[in-house]
C-alpha cells in the first residue's frame, strides 16, 4: 500500500486527485473507496491505497482513509 493525503475532491463529480509522499498526483474515484463515506473526506486527509493502470492512466483503487 502507498501512502499519499487528499489534494482536491470534486464531490459533484465523485472523484479527486490524491498527492502521492513522491509529488506525484493520482486520480481516484468514490467506487475505489474501502471504508468511510466519500462526502466525508477532506483535503489534506491521509489516506492508504494501491495504484492500478487504466486505459486514462494510472488510478488509485482500495483506497482507505488512515486513522489517526
Amino acid at each position: 500500500m502507498q501512502k499519499g493525503k487528499i489534494k482536491k475532491l470534486i464531490r459533484n463529480r465523485g472523484f479527486g486527485f490524491i498527492s502521492t509522499t513522491d509529488g506525484k498526483e493520482i486520480f481516484f474515484h468514490r467506487t475505489k473507496l474501502l471504508d468511510g463515506e466519500f462526502d466525508l473526506l477532506n483535503e489534506d486527509q491521509e489516506v492508504e491505497f494501491e495504484i492500478e493502470t487504466t486505459p486514462k492512466g494510472p488510478s488509485a483503487t482500495n483506497v482507505r482513509v488512515v486513522q489517526g
